[in-house]
């Protein structure tokens, strides 16, 4: 170009570089598509997402009904064919067959980026075992869009899927987390719930954190989007009056620099004993402090009898 200098040129060529790619019309190349799909609101795929859909030869699906919707709202008739849970492993062999040939397909979850609690980590991790190509065409994500809307600090944070269904496990599992926090862990802690479990999952978290502040985000994307926030207590109040329905994301605070000096044992058995047996209690709690079980069960007993 004249008048322009060789550094002028370099970083205008960086700056080009650097810059997001505009949509093109090229074909996706063959491989495993991983697809992003909208949470709720059909209006969210992106251009790139439906180009690969319609390239695909094939769409796994979590399940066939749902990405159906999808699809004959777009105007895509591509095969489809389950991928869940429990055939993953039966289909991994077929589908690399098929990619080895130079097939395209496509992996989508019924709603979100596929393998965030999803089906088909074990396919992507099998294809990668044999350098077969993998892409992603990136997209709405139900967690992501949960803690930006929170209030919360967005980072560090710790997604953990769905919390254990069964309250003991879950009871464990919470103790667990918090025993990490005392070790050094400051995150944002995120899962995803049923709406049936809602309320017992909030005053369980509420048992083992505190009166954290946190937020429900319900319907996400959706006609009816809730973002409800305020202490632990409150919202677990506040669902086990009121019932909730849809797909849920539920988002904790970071522990406080001060929480490990400020909770004492008493004040912690006295918040377990309110729900749990003396014995119960006290495994809880001393998972949770890390002290021996023997010493926060002869304390709990006190406090028991007062």
């Amino acid at each position: 170009m004249p008048g322009t200098d060789d550094s002028t040129q370099n970083a205008s060529d960086s700056l080009h570089d650097s810059a997001p790619e505009l949509a093109r019309s090229s074909p996706i190349p063959p491989g495993l598509l991983l697809v992003a799909t909208p949470i709720g609101n059909l209006g969210d795929i992106s251009a790139r997402a439906l180009q690969a859909l319609r390239q695909s030869e094939l769409i796994l699906c979590e399940d066939t009904r749902t990405t159906a919707r999808l699809l004959h709202h777009y105007g895509i008739a591509v095969p489809t064919s389950p991928l869940h849970d429990h055939n993953e492993d039966a289909r991994i062999p077929g589908v690399l067959e098929r990619l080895r040939a130079g097939a395209r397909i496509a992996v989508v979850s019924d709603a979100g980026t596929p393998l965030v609690s999803d089906p088909g980590y074990r396919l992507v991790r099998a294809a990668a075992a044999e350098n077969l190509p993998v892409s992603a065409i990136p997209g709405p994500n139900a967690a992501v869009l949960a803690l930006t809307l929170s209030g919360l600090p967005p980072h560090p944070f710790l997604f953990l899927g769905f919390p254990p269904p069964k309250q003991g496990a879950r009871q464990a599992g919470f103790a667990a987390l918090r025993a990490i926090e005392r070790a050094g862990l400051s995150a944002t802690l995120i899962w995803h719930e049923a709406p049936h479990r809602l309320a017992d999952t909030l005053a369980d978290l509420a048992s083992a954190f505190g009166d954290r502040p946190a937020a429900v985000a319900r319907e996400l994307t959706k006609r009816f989007e809730e973002i409800r926030r305020g202490p632990l207590a409150d919202l677990a109040a506040h669902y086990a009056a009121n019932a909730a329905r849809g797909e849920i994301t539920v988002v904790v605070g970071p522990a406080p620099a001060e929480a490990a000096d400020a909770e004492g044992l008493d004040s912690q058995l006295t918040r377990a004993l309110e729900t749990h047996s003396v014995k119960d209690a006290a495994a809880l709690v001393a998972a949770a402090t890390g002290l021996p079980r023997r010493t926060v069960y002869a304390r709990a007993l006190e406090l028991a009898r007062v």
